[in-house]
């Protein structure tokens, strides 16, 4: 079984992998922020490194879903590799902050390690507004993230949207976020949960 979690920055994907990993003891597998060697320099200088950041969240995701069906365990992983591809590095590319040059090479990679990767079994997409979403990266005060502007946000709920529109790989479960509290509300989770057994065991 393979779950991946997608969603905006700050729409709560990685507390939602470990409060589902511990309800299903499933084995998570997270997001490598704090590895990631490009991250604060594309914060602060976004058209000189956005190439590279793309690169190695490609390169990490990558090799996460080989692991993932390597390990015969029942996973839960927090983004796919479908939203650099289809969100991150399209947006960067419209913004002017990647060339031509780099996002055309940047896709090229990306349609050939598709060919060759499952898609999860369930896909969870956070759905939240961009007041939510704010609210919420604040709330974690990562300071590589202060700079991110609402425009820039706005420019990935698009792309959200317009991917998750048209998504077709396998079941696909949308949680709005805006009024959902999974932290401290058990309730909360518990709707969550009830929505993830109908999608995989077919409960309604």
């Amino acid at each position: 079984m393979h779950v991946a979690i997608a969603g905006n920055i700050g729409a709560g994907k990685t507390t939602l992998t470990k409060l589902l990993a511990k309800h299903y003891k499933w084995t998570p597998h997270f997001e490598s922020v704090e590895e990631n060697p490009y991250l604060d320099d594309f914060y602060s200088e976004m058209e000189r490194w956005s190439f590279n950041l793309q690169i190695y969240f490609l390169n990490s995701r990558f090799r996460q879903i080989l692991e993932i069906h390597e390990s015969g365990k029942n996973i839960i992983q927090d983004r796919t590799i479908y939203e650099d591809a289809h969100i991150f590095a399209p947006n960067l590319h419209a913004m002017g902050l990647m060339t031509n040059r780099d996002f055309n090479n940047y896709s090229s990679l990306f349609e050939l390690m598709e060919k060759l990767v499952s898609p999860p079994d369930l896909l969870i997409y956070l759905r939240g507004s961009i007041q939510t979403l704010v609210g919420q990266i604040h709330k974690r005060g990562r300071e590589y993230e202060n700079s991110i502007s609402i425009d820039y946000l706005s420019r990935l709920n698009e792309r959200y949207e317009a991917w998750i529109s048209t998504y077709t790989k396998g079941k696909l479960l949308i949680v709005d976020i805006d009024n959902l509290n999974i932290v401290d509300k058990p309730e909360d989770l518990g709707v969550v949960i009830d929505k993830i057994d109908a999608q995989l065991h077919g409960l309604f």
